[in-house]
């Protein structure tokens, strides 16, 4: 029903667009041209911005406050005897039974205060969803008629709007900063509940990693180990491992298209290199884990040694594979943007190719080509499915490329996947980690930036 409704507010968008412009058009044969503000696409534009922009803001509201508001509802009406002494955790699930039976995923005979909820749950969702087309017809008629009534010759539409757009990008810009304050909230939040069941000095030092703890009664459990020094040297070995394949790889990739290939080379190696950065992760995840790992172990037991069936040598090879396209992109659009004139300058003074590249061209994208080490890095960190299907999940302190590791990004998903009850630790530390992440990331990021900017300052 949503996509419905956005899509006659698309549909009232055009109908609008096209009623604005042919008044416009009217304006402008009925009168004189030099007496007329705006052209007639303003005027269009302008009634258009009025009726869609409101209607598609109030139907992301309206889906916004739907659930929670029905949800409330919904708890509201069940009998006390459901309810009572329920704490937040069980009445969650008391509500996803609800919603399972409405949408018929039923798994066991619900009771039959179940079915009349699940009944009443399915019929305010419907009033909910109807409502909303009513009420976002009912805006957009008001707002065309309003915006239609606006145009005149001397109606200055142009600026109307610019000022309609100039308030869209600004609430654009809101909105990112409101998400990404809404994140680092979240995150800050969760972890510090996690730190006041797990001491930070035991997460931040600790050397064992077994999160596995009973989150009901009838499951069987450790009792929880939560020392992230494992997680870490994992997350690090492999971004070490990938960032050792990839860099050297794409940065002498690029060097090659820039200086030494031929027209015709480029047209084909670029294109390819192009298709290495479309190919899902899941498909160098197999590759990782039928190929690579295999002739690693094989090669392994040729030689004499051991090779664990999951390694962090394949993870990291593979990874690297993936990652190098993103490095050898930028460093190549960051190397042709170096200015002609200081390539033939070095040149003309009697440097080689190979001097002009490594005194001039080099140090003079080295801004560019570190964005593109950096993005390499942040992609080696945030890879999951590559270290899941061919690295593993349990954590081993090593630093062996030898042996089985896992990374962060791995045990969020790992500890977020199944029963889940956001007032256990072993939920929480999924925040703690991404916490963590968050920070050395963000660390990393501000050196990179004053290196940057040091070389940046002395080519400038």
């Amino acid at each position: 029903m949503a996509g419905y409704a956005f899509l006659l507010i698309a549909l009232m968008t055009t109908a609008a667009y096209l009623l604005g412009r042919g008044r416009g058009a009217r304006i402008w044969a009925g009168g004189d041209g030099s007496k007329v503000h705006s052209l007639p696409g303003y005027h269009g534009a302008f009634v258009a911005a009025w009726v869609g922009i409101p209607a598609f803001i109030l139907g992301l509201f309206w889906l916004f406050l739907q659930g929670p508001i029905i949800d409330q509802f919904l708890i509201a009406s069940l009998p006390t005897s459901m309810t009572d002494g329920a704490t937040a955790s069980q009445i969650n699930l008391l509500v996803s039974e609800i919603k399972n039976v409405a949408a018929g995923q039923v798994f066991k005979e619900p009771t039959p205060d179940i079915v009349a909820a699940a009944e009443r749950y399915e019929l305010w969702g419907q009033i909910a969803r109807w409502a909303m087309i009513v009420v976002a017809l009912a805006v957009m008629v008001v707002a065309l008629s309003f915006a239609r009534s606006r145009l005149a010759p001397r109606f200055r539409a142009r600026n109307a709007f610019e000022h309609v757009l100039s308030g869209l990008m600004i609430f654009c810009s809101v909105v990112a900063i409101a998400t990404t304050i809404g994140i680092v909230s979240s995150l800050v939040f969760e972890a510090w509940r996690f730190f006041t069941m797990v001491p930070v000095t035991e997460f931040l030092f600790g050397l064992r990693w077994e999160p596995q703890i009973a989150l009901r009664d009838d499951q069987v459990a450790g009792l929880g180990a939560f020392g992230a020094i494992p997680v870490f040297t994992g997350t690090i070995l492999i971004a070490f491992l990938a960032m050792l394949v990839a860099t050297p790889i794409g940065i002498f990739t690029a060097i090659y298209l820039v200086e030494y290939s031929s027209d015709r080379a480029r047209k084909i190696i670029k294109p390819i290199m192009e298709i290495l950065a479309g190919v899902p992760t899941v498909v160098y995840g197999f590759f990782a884990v039928l190929t690579v790992a295999p002739a690693i172990r094989e090669f392994g037991g040729l030689i004499g040694i051991a090779v664990s069936p999951n390694s962090a040598i394949a993870a990291g090879g593979v990874m690297g594979i993936m990652i190098i396209p993103f490095i050898s992109s930028l460093s190549d659009d960051a190397l042709n943007a170096v200015p002609r004139s200081m390539r033939d300058g070095s040149l003309a003074l009697g440097a080689t190719p190979s001097e002009t590249m490594i005194k001039v061209l080099l140090p003079a994208a080295l801004p560019g080509i570190v964005g593109g080490v950096l993005l390499g890095v942040s992609r080696a960190i945030g890879e999951t499915m590559i270290v899941v299907m061919a690295a593993g999940l349990i954590a081993s302190l090593t630093l062996n490329p030898l042996d089985s590791v896992t990374t962060v990004t791995v045990q969020i998903v790992t500890l977020l996947i199944g029963d889940t009850e956001f007032d256990s630790p072993k939920t929480l530390a999924a925040f703690a980690l991404g916490l963590v992440l968050f920070l050395v990331t963000l660390c990393l990021n501000v050196i990179a930036l004053r290196i940057v900017r040091k070389y940046r300052e002395q080519y400038d």
